[in-house]
């Protein structure tokens, strides 16, 4: 996969970048957003709380259940900013069609992915199912974008699952925009096979035989699209990655000597027990492909599915 010099646009909450935007006048400066991943993409910060004006400091908000009906006070009721929270997020996520993926901050009112807590109108009795006001529209908006929390990304699995995603996301949406034909589609699907399988194998099996029929070519790309990103939402196991890299090996068996077979065969095998991270059965397959090119799987994204400077093959 050829990555453009033009960074991807990536959502993020201010406070993650530094900004003393938070309820207490601070912030939750995240030097892995701030440092590394400011090198690859564009952020485009917000925040909802300081937007609707708000000031920091402030008074703390929360999400107040009352029926059916999800309101944002503060603890004594004093203040409401439901309505002004709700109308500057269907503005705002109106206007944010370019992004290629989200980095929300946790446990916020208003940003806060999952697992916000919600209280009970009248009480301080709280259960962690809320979705902040301002993350619940965007995701409704773009049920597709792919979107995380700073701190979840912490986990070496779910921080690459959620690249990946950000940089399939931004290729469709360049493709999209160069205009898109049957022959793109279908080359888009042929590229990205071997990630399709390694995420999902139903997936795998069902994605293909969509565009058997593409008369009806912009409801079958939306449609396509649609199955594309839920699958890759699917966290590639140790077990699908095996069974993907055994797939790929397969194109070189007429190739490679009896030693160079076991050592790739090892090399799995290793990656397969933990003893090996993904990154050495890859970085084997690619020093083949340059001994015994096959134009077929070098377009695999699978093998290059983010720039390899972000390291995110390197801890599982």
């Amino acid at each position: 996969m050829q990555f453009n010099a033009e960074k991807i646009q990536i959502g993020i909450s201010s406070c993650l970048l530094g900004e003393k935007v938070r309820f207490d006048g601070g912030h939750k400066n995240s030097t892995y957003c701030k440092k590394e991943l400011s090198q690859f993409f564009r952020f485009i910060p917000v925040c909802p709380e300081m937007a609707i004006g708000l000031g920091a400091p402030r008074k703390s908000i929360r999400l107040i259940k009352d029926g059916d009906v999800i309101l944002v006070q503060s603890g004594d009721g004093s203040l409401d900013v439901t309505h002004e929270l709700n109308e500057f997020s269907h503005n705002k996520v109106s206007q944010l069609d370019k992004l290629g993926g989200y980095i929300f901050c946790s446990k916020s009112p208003t940003c806060g992915m999952e697992r916000v807590l919600e209280y009970k109108k009248g009480t301080n009795n709280a259960t962690k199912t809320g979705i902040g006001v301002y993350a619940r529209a965007l995701m409704e908006m773009y049920p597709l974008l792919p979107v995380e929390e700073e701190g979840r990304l912490h986990d070496p699995n779910l921080k690459e699952n959620f690249f990946t995603r950000v940089y399939a996301y931004h290729d469709w949406q360049c493709m999209m925009h160069s205009g898109l034909t049957k022959h793109k589609l279908i080359q888009f699907h042929s590229r990205y096979k071997y990630l399709i399988m390694a995420h999902h194998r139903e997936s795998y099996k069902s994605l293909g035989p969509l565009l058997a029929d593409l008369s009806n070519l912009e409801e079958v790309a939306e449609q396509y699209f649609t199955g594309f990103m839920t699958a890759l939402k699917h966290r590639a196991t140790r077990n699908s990655h095996t069974n993907t890299l055994q797939h790929i090996q397969g194109y070189f068996k007429q190739d490679l000597t009896k030693e160079q077979k076991q050592e790739l065969t090892d090399s799995i095998a290793k990656y397969h027990q933990g003893v090996a991270p993904l990154l050495v059965p890859i970085t084997l397959i690619n020093h083949y492909l340059r001994e015994f090119p096959k134009e077929y799987i070098q377009d695999q994204v699978y093998l290059n599915p983010h720039p390899e400077a972000l390291k995110l093959r390197y801890g599982y």
